[in-house]
């Protein structure tokens, strides 16, 4: 029997769906092709739930569109397919593309409205943007490529001795590059404590985002629901996912503080900024854009990028050949010397290979969703203010018009007289996302990514991972879904090239 409680709850809904549907304004233009609605509930049942980009890439080609309309309990959400729709909206009329729409279950109830990536357009987002890209600027590399050097140093003799476990020894590596640039913390050599904070804060973003969208976004009236209700163990989630945001957000942040008290405080973002605080102006507000700003870098390096990296060992092991490659060009551009910052630019196939892995298999095959500030018009198609704008990145990467042939991995794609080609299109205009929005990071993803592969594919052989029978094993790997999309877990075999990569790799970890 229900409630009382529960009837209201249920009326509540309906009503809020009501209201939407029957007085939100709508123009006398239509909105742009899309499944048919059922009354009040729209297309709550068409919203794909498991790979999103791939049913969105589906849904455009059943209605021949570039850009289709889903509507949900009076919700709005518009799919661009196309680059050049994107670049229209998000870059020609960002001043009213740039907003995020605030989805409850992340931003509210587990808290990661701090996020410069969840942020509304507006001057607490301005604030956490200039203050990253003054440390972080693409034209200052100096600030992070001596520490992305020293942990990929680091990280070699590890694979050398543990290659079954290159997808932990990754994460380390890249976790601690990102957390040494916010925070210039110690890390330990495994079981970090930090590190392992991260890893449990993206993947509660992850199981957040990854099955499906809750209800609750679509009606955030239900946040209001006590826990106890049928039906409403997102609160009881949101719950244990909070406590972790919380302290991924204010542990480091606090233990550099100490730190910097101490006098023992390394090098990094957050020291930076502390020290550069102006007393004339409120203090509080200061610490936490700084403290806001430090967890995004914290955050946006140690699982974006390892993705790339994690996707660069699946590509190796599914096209052998693209490897051969690489280490023909490494070989001769090195001399048997681990590559350094300055020489990604001598190194086209290399660089031809990391676009390539961009695109291949995006780490943000939807991004993250535009929300619409004032109705517009586009295409003769009527955009209502508040709409959720989605640029589908993995439909834009795999366009058989820029990208022929776009399920194979091919770097040569990239390249005319063995130098890149600047008439093809960069994967990274659309990986990384649009217009005002853009990851401002995305150079540093870059360089860690293509020193990655220069150094892994310089010292390493990877290849198909040998079953107990003493066979190869072949098998596809998946990918997951959700805001992020990495590639789970899966098996290689990794082994040094020759006597004289082991004794490099040993060599050059000695400095360290």
């Amino acid at each position: 029997m229900l409630t009382s409680d529960y009837l209201a709850i249920l009326a509540a809904l309906v009503l809020t769906a009501f209201i939407r549907v029957r007085f939100g304004k709508r123009s006398i233009l239509p909105l742009p092709p899309g499944p048919r609605k059922l009354p009040l509930l729209g297309n709550l049942f068409d919203l794909p739930t498991d790979h999103q980009w791939l049913a969105y890439a589906k849904l455009c080609e059943k209605y021949n569109s570039s850009i289709i309309h889903l509507g949900a309990l009076g919700l709005d959400f518009i799919i661009l397919n196309s680059f050049d729709d994107a670049i229209e909206l998000f870059e020609k009329r960002s001043h009213n593309y740039s907003d995020r729409p605030q989805f409850t279950m992340l931003s509210e109830l587990m808290g990661w409205k701090w996020a410069m990536s969840v942020m509304p357009y507006a001057e607490a987002w301005r604030d956490r943007r200039r203050t990253f890209t003054k440390y972080f600027h693409p034209g200052n590399p100096d600030v992070y490529k001596a520490t992305q050097i020293e942990f990929l140093r680091k990280m070699l003799p590890q694979l050398l001795k543990e290659p079954e476990n290159f997808l932990s020894i990754t994460r380390h590596a890249v976790g601690g590059i990102s957390l040494s640039l916010a925070y210039g913390l110690d890390i330990k050599e495994t079981d970090d404590p930090n590190i392992e904070l991260a890893e449990k804060a993206i993947a509660s973003i992850v199981k957040a985002t990854g099955s499906g969208t809750y209800l609750v976004d679509i009606l955030p009236i239900l946040r209001y629901i006590p826990s106890w209700i049928p039906g409403a163990t997102f609160q009881k989630q949101a719950k244990v996912f909070r406590k972790i945001q919380e302290e991924f957000l204010c542990s480091p942040y606090e233990a550099t503080i100490r730190n910097m008290a101490t006098g023992s405080a390394r090098p990094s973002f957050v020291v930076d900024a502390v020290s550069n605080i102006d007393e004339n102006r409120n203090l509080e507000d200061q610490h936490s854009v700084i403290k806001d700003t430090a967890g995004t870098v914290f955050l946006g390096g140690a699982d974006t990028t390892l993705s790339g990296i994690h996707s660069m060992f699946v590509a190796m092991i599914s096209f052998p050949e693209v490897q051969l490659k690489a280490q023909e060009e490494l070989d001769r551009v090195l001399q048997g010397r681990l590559p350094e910052y300055d020489d990604l630019k001598d190194l086209p196939y290399v660089a031809a290979l990391v676009k390539e892995i961009i695109r291949w298999q995006p780490t943000f095959p939807i991004g993250v969703p535009h929300g619409v500030m004032e109705d517009d018009v586009y295409k003769d198609y009527f955009v209502p203010k508040g709409t959720i704008v989605i640029a589908n990145a993995w439909a834009m990467l795999h366009n058989e018009a820029d990208f022929p042939d776009p399920s194979s991995f091919k770097p040569e794609r990239y390249l005319k007289n063995g130098q890149l080609d600047p008439k093809v299109r960069d994967p990274a205009l659309i990986a990384f996302g649009f217009g005002r929005r853009i990851c401002p990071g995305n150079h540093i993803a870059i360089s860690v990514l293509s020193l990655v592969v220069a150094s892994v594919l310089l010292t390493f052989n990877i290849s198909k991972a040998i079953g107990k029978d003493g066979k190869l094993i072949e098998h596809s790997v998946k990918y997951r879904s959700g805001i992020v999309s990495n590639p789970e877990p899966f098996k290689c075999t990794i082994k040094p090239r020759s006597k004289a990569a082991e004794d490099l790799i040993r060599s050059a970890a000695d400095s360290y």
